[in-house]
């Protein structure tokens, strides 16, 4: 396969060279490749066939961008991110009133973003995307404007997260799960698939079918390298929040009076009371102790 570039190319220090191939950067970009002059390709980039760079796209170190994906800027991609076929980064917002223009969409490092996946900047001036690193985004999902994705994150096929949410480390969407706009997801919690929340989810929490608390993530929490005593806190705080029939502050009051030494359910309290659309409860008692078991 034959790889270069022609014309006028931004490169990692700013200025500008005539280069066939890119060769001052070490760059490979395929000659069907359309690449903007405002783009800036750091060293070791390699931009396969029919993709398109456009507007200011800053693209750090070892990225792989695979044929037919669109980058629009201004955009940010941090080092070793490999960009899925067919995937669009930047994209106005779908938005009635917002263009999008004048904001940002930054992408921290050694992200994948598989097949078809779209994540749109910000809603406008002053507003951008933010996604971190080493987060799996599985193939057709969707992150809309103004969301936050922290760290180790994972979307499944077709998971979306509406507008202005906030995904933190280590949280998993299944499969066609969806997040309602100005939702948080907390650490390590866990959308089942098929499933949706219209608030949101406490850390270390499972949540199936519509807005339905179901466990404790103990899977994901002794992957994540928690010890048995704190997982056992958490199972603690979920029986006072979720099984005791107490009254949400009275449930948080609990929690932190007589588990003020455990940082994970502190985690959790705090995380609930910094909540804008509240949380969900667990609605069949049967399940709900089955799970917390």
């Amino acid at each position: 396969m034959l790889w270069h570039s022609a014309g006028k190319y931004r490169i990692s220090d700013g200025t500008q060279e005539n280069l066939r191939g890119l060769a001052m950067a070490n760059c490979r970009v395929h000659p069907t490749a359309i690449v903007d002059p405002a783009a800036e390709l750091a060293e070791g980039v390699v931009v396969g066939p029919y993709v398109v760079i456009e507007g200011p796209v800053k693209i750090g170190p070892l990225c792989v961008i695979r044929p037919h994906a669109h980058l629009i800027g201004p955009m940010t991609l941090g080092t070793g991110n490999v960009i899925g076929t067919g995937v669009v980064l930047g994209e106005r917002p779908q938005h009635l009133k917002c263009s999008g223009e004048g904001a940002n969409l930054i992408i921290g490092k050694g992200n994948i973003f598989r097949e078809y996946v779209t994540i749109h900047r910000g809603s406008g001036p002053d507003h951008e995307t933010r996604v971190g690193e080493n987060n799996f985004l599985m193939a057709h999902s969707h992150i809309a404007h103004d969301c936050i994705v922290g760290n180790k994150c994972i979307l499944a096929n077709n998971a979306l997260l509406g507008g202005h949410c906030e995904m933190h480390d280590g949280a998993y969407l299944s499969g066609n799960a969806a997040v309602h706009q100005f939702c948080r997801l907390g650490r390590l919690s866990f959308l089942s698939g098929v499933s949706a929340t219209t608030k949101d989810i406490p850390p270390f929490c499972m949540q199936q079918n519509i807005n339905q608390i179901v466990g404790v993530n103990v899977v994901g929490m002794r992957r994540a390298g928690f010890t048995g005593e704190q997982i056992d806190a958490v199972r603690h705080a979920y029986r006072v929040l979720f099984l005791q029939g107490l009254i949400l502050p009275v449930a948080l009051a609990k929690l932190e009076q007589y588990f003020a030494g455990s940082d994970v359910v502190m985690e959790m309290a705090a995380f609930i009371r910094a909540a804008r659309n509240g949380i969900n409860t667990a609605t069949n008692r049967s399940d709900r102790h089955r799970s917390a078991a």
